[in-house]
């Protein structure tokens, strides 16, 4: 024990002693012995008082070259062509990133948006897509959350205010000054893409990004149906347009799911597909002589718990309603021009029928379906072709050709 004004002084002389060799010693300690002895997070300073480890990562890796121009398919008046011409390099905004667009699916809503087919209006000239997997390049200074090098996808909600109700209640996809991927800001039909990084998808680098590039769209948004639809496992599921770019991966979430996939669709093609794909069942509705018995009938009598409607006409609206099991769900998916749905009034309230609407998942929805994708639950055929194919593609949706999904890559 020190004791009296020479104990305290002794006291003090040791004191600073330790506390300078300590200092020194601090000094001569490496950064990178200090990151392998201590683990140390790259968010905190280390026991020496190093710089964080992001510092340094951020100053010793050189930054991706990124052009000045790039290819994309552009749509410069309504009801098309697009134009597969040199546009600048977008740059990100503070809370941005930049994707280098490796792969992008394609969706019906995207020759939907060149037509002009919907009551919303699109920005003119604008990049069509909303599928796109890539690598982000550069970042604004406010985004931490994403590293340069990570691999994110751009979906069909850009951004939206995360203020609002709907934002605070995970149903961004419903604030009403959402921005739209190819439709109210340029998608990713282009190699270098600009993406909100709050809603930016995280994509796991075992994943491939031209397989899991339909995900982001139509993965997503029959996955979010399934949800809406409130079906559990054992029970039936009707899918409508199952043999199309959404129908293929909703075979597959139900199945995953636990449930009982019923695909509606025309032709053989389709047919076999589906099967493949898990459906218990395949009714023709080309060759059909009364669908809503047959739907009845794949299902024991009743009628299935559930119909995902994802036709691109509106007949199929008008029908399942006639078909659907009592207290069973009703979810429309697909956006058919100037379309209307029709239920008698007298039979909805008497068999307490649902009838709901079901539009893009949020970034939960996102994350989950992913990892349906990641885990290998999910492999829906896709065919991959160049970016600037892509009004060929259109092409072969406004001849109902398509099965599974197509999927440019930007490169070609």
């Amino acid at each position: 024990m020190l004791g009296g004004t020479s104990g305290l002084a002794r006291g003090s002389v040791l004191f600073r002693t330790i506390r300078t060799a300590a200092l020194n010693s601090t000094v001569r300690t490496p950064a990178s012995q200090c990151v392998r002895r201590f683990n140390t997070s790259p968010q905190r300073l280390c026991s020496h008082n190093h710089a964080p480890s992001y510092v340094r990562r951020v100053s010793s890796t050189a930054a991706p070259k990124i052009p000045e121009e790039q290819w994309a398919q552009v749509v410069e008046r309504k009801g098309g062509p697009v134009t597969y011409k040199k546009v600048p390099v977008p740059k990100p905004g503070p809370d941005e990133v930049l994707v280098n667009v490796k792969y992008s699916g394609v969706c019906h809503t995207d020759l939907h948006a060149m037509n002009g087919d919907w009551p919303l209006p699109t920005k003119m000239p604008f990049i069509g897509g909303h599928e796109g997997a890539g690598v982000v390049v550069a970042r604004g200074e406010l985004v931490k959350d994403i590293e340069i090098g990570d691999h994110a996808g751009i979906k069909w909600l850009h951004g939206s205010c995360m203020n609002c109700e709907f934002c605070r209640k995970s149903d961004e996809s419903l604030c009403e000054t959402a921005s739209l991927s190819g439709y109210t800001v340029d998608g990713t039909f282009q190699q270098y893409a600009i993406g909100n990084a709050a809603h930016v998808a995280r994509i796991p680098k075992e994943c491939d990004l031209a397989a899991v590039s339909p995900i982001l769209c139509a993965g997503l948004t029959v996955y979010k149906a399934l949800k809406e639809s409130g079906a559990h496992p054992g029970q039936h599921v009707a899918i409508v347009g199952a043999g199309g770019g959404l129908g293929v991966f909703a075979l597959q979430y139900a199945k995953a799911m636990g449930l009982h996939p019923i695909a509606i669709d025309g032709g053989e093609e389709k047919r076999k597909i589906c099967e493949d794909l898990g459906a218990e069942s395949y009714i023709d509705f080309t060759t059909s002589s009364d669908i809503v018995m047959d739907v009845k009938k794949a299902t024991g009598g009743l009628g299935p718990d559930a119909a995902i409607l994802l036709a691109v006409h509106e007949g199929p609206f008008q029908q399942a309603s006639q078909y659907i099991k009592s207290k069973g769900t009703i979810v429309c998916v697909g956006l058919p021009g100037h379309a209307f749905i029709k239920a008698p009034v007298f039979d909805t309230v008497i068999r307490e029928i649902n009838i709901k609407g079901s539009y893009v998942g949020n970034r939960q929805d996102t994350a989950e379906a992913i990892d349906f994708f990641r885990r290998g639950l999910i492999k829906a055929p896709y065919k991959i072709v160049g970016l600037s194919e892509l009004q060929s593609v259109y092409q072969l949706m406004k001849d109902d050709k398509i099965t599974g999904r197509y999927v440019v890559d930007t490169s070609k």
